[in-house]
């Protein structure tokens, strides 16, 4: 996992795994597996965004009674007492992202507070696939990138917008390509590279995906991916290699090279 992980196991009904990630905008990450324990009420400062995967939860917030099946997102504002407890005996699994104010402000609080339950089947598929690239060691370009989509997504919900589509931008989907190409190895963070580019980090990268029909972290990913092979080619070890791509450890360089070229660096340098 990311930095500063820790996983508690105090007992067979509670299963806790934590940790705070280095992408900005994230307090904590938090994993966890109830099957009989139930939450007191309380308040956070950060923003809470909820995925239930198995069971659900039944909540008080400001009075009135919510749940989450497994089918929403919820999104809980900061210093708003609310509790929560398993429906069933069988408890409930649980992710959760503590958020700052980065991606949503104490303006958006009344509306989370009349409607925390959100039913948008892109919304959760995007905010399970930031929970798996924030567990990645390597993945902040990612993490990010799916950040901004789904907060742009819950500002939308909280103001009752409808999507609509962005103009094309491909002079600034150049650029940004440009750049990625001179940091294969360094890479960038899109909150640098919006300062560099003098653009929107969400304008970034959507305008690069429209422009190339993928996203930024993948476009470096395949680009070290492809100095990886020829690395390999040259006869250097597979540890040696993942440093020397920009990957953040044999392991990741591993698991980015099986999915684009079939087989893992070992067996493609020996074939």
């Amino acid at each position: 996992m990311a930095s500063a992980s820790s996983r508690i196991v105090s007992e067979s009904s509670r299963i806790v795994s934590a940790w705070r990630p280095a992408v900005e905008g994230v307090v904590e990450v938090f994993h966890a597996r109830f099957t009989e324990y139930a939450y007191p009420m309380h308040v956070h400062d950060s923003w809470t965004l909820l995925i239930v995967d198995t069971g659900a939860v039944r909540y008080d917030l400001d009075r009135h009674e919510h749940g989450t099946p497994h089918d929403t997102v919820t999104l809980l504002p900061p210093h708003v007492p609310h509790n929560g407890s398993p429906v069933t005996a069988e408890g409930f699994r649980k992710r959760v992202l503590y958020l700052d104010g980065t991606y949503l402000g104490d303006e958006f609080i009344g509306a989370a507070v009349d409607r925390p339950d959100l039913r948008d089947p892109l919304l959760r598929r995007r905010v399970g696939q930031m929970h798996g690239a924030l567990g990645r060691p390597g993945e902040e370009l990612e993490a990010e990138s799916r950040l901004l989509f789904v907060g742009e997504r819950l500002r939308g919900h909280l103001r009752n917008e409808s999507a609509s589509a962005r103009p094309a931008d491909p002079v600034l989907a150049r650029r940004l390509r440009e750049l990625l190409d001179e940091r294969i190895v360094e890479g960038v963070v899109l909150g640098e590279a919006a300062k560099l580019l003098g653009a929107h980090p969400a304008h970034l990268v959507r305008a690069f995906s429209t422009a190339y029909g993928i996203a930024p972290h993948q476009y470096l990913t395949s680009l070290r991916v492809g100095r990886a092979r020829r690395l390999l080619l040259e006869g250097r070890t597979p540890g040696e290699v993942a440093v020397a791509a920009g990957f953040y450890d044999q392991s990741h360089l591993t698991r980015h090279f099986r999915k684009l070229v079939g087989v893992p660096p070992g067996r493609y340098r020996a074939g």
